[in-house]
């Protein structure tokens, strides 16, 4: 495994042994279009609308009635609100994580969901098993990305599409869209969402901050909060001077001809 999966291996281990408060259900920066909300919630998932609104946004098209695979499971809100809200026929969540695959198992609930341990870039099931491949802010933890596009490419039907999102230096968003241009799947749509994530960022940090402050014991505070994505630490700044931008893409694994 290499050094940078061992690295980030690790943080979610300790971030799912410190905070295993159940409502704390999603680590992504969230997605704030302009104009009024228009996804209708239940009262209960609506605190954490700006991070299902990147969800929305990045799981383009209709999942109903197909087999999705998300590879990176955060704490498994995400997942959650695909099966909940979009009626797949199953939604299978695979982290490298065991303790974040173990807080899912413990507090995400959703038809036809489950969670598994294993690796994005050997993927644990056989070829051609799954319709739709997502994959939200997690690819910037991989050694090896042109290696875990050819594992979605194997394990999705002729057809299937994969959805993804991350954020990634402004000097390697060249490099990105070449490793999607050349991953054997065609690129349907590629945006820059930065300034929605940005408008997102500031809107939830509040929220997000008195998470840490309530559930991250104090002397992490400090590497918690950049991690976050809280206003004013770097991973923030960043994206708000640019040098940091956030990309989405939908995918498509032709039919062969």
């Amino acid at each position: 495994m290499g050094a940078r999966r061992l690295v980030w291996r690790a943080c979610y281990e300790l971030l799912a042994a410190c905070a295993r408060e159940p409502r704390w259900a999603f680590m992504d920066y969230g997605f704030a279009p302009p104009g009024p909300p228009v996804l209708a919630l239940d009262a209960a998932d609506e605190p954490d609308r700006l991070c299902i609104q990147l969800y929305e946004h990045v799981v383009a098209g209709d999942v109903r009635g197909r087999d999705v695979l998300e590879v990176g499971s955060g704490r498994g809100g995400g997942a959650s609100y695909l099966a909940r809200y979009r009626h797949p026929r199953s939604v299978v969540v695979v982290d490298l994580s065991e303790r974040a695959v173990e807080l899912s198992r413990r507090h995400r609930r959703g038809p036809g969901l489950s969670f598994v341990r294993g690796d994005a870039l050997a993927l644990p099931f056989p070829d051609a098993s799954f319709d739709a491949v997502v994959n939200v802010e997690s690819s910037h933890c991989y050694d090896d990305v042109p290696a875990f596009l050819a594992e979605v490419r194997r394990v999705l039907r002729p057809g299937g599409d994969l959805h993804r999102a991350d954020l990634r230096p402004a000097r390697q968003v060249e490099r990105v869209r070449r490793e999607l241009a050349g991953s054997g799947l065609r690129v349907r749509r590629e945006e820059d969402v930065t300034a929605q994530v940005v408008r997102a960022l500031e809107l939830d940090s509040e929220r997000k901050l008195a998470l840490v402050r309530a559930w991250v014991p104090r002397p992490l505070h400090p590497a918690f909060r950049p991690f976050a994505g809280i206003e004013g630490t770097r991973n923030h700044v960043a994206l708000r001077e640019g040098r940091q931008r956030y990309l989405s893409a939908w995918l498509v694994k032709d039919a062969a001809p």
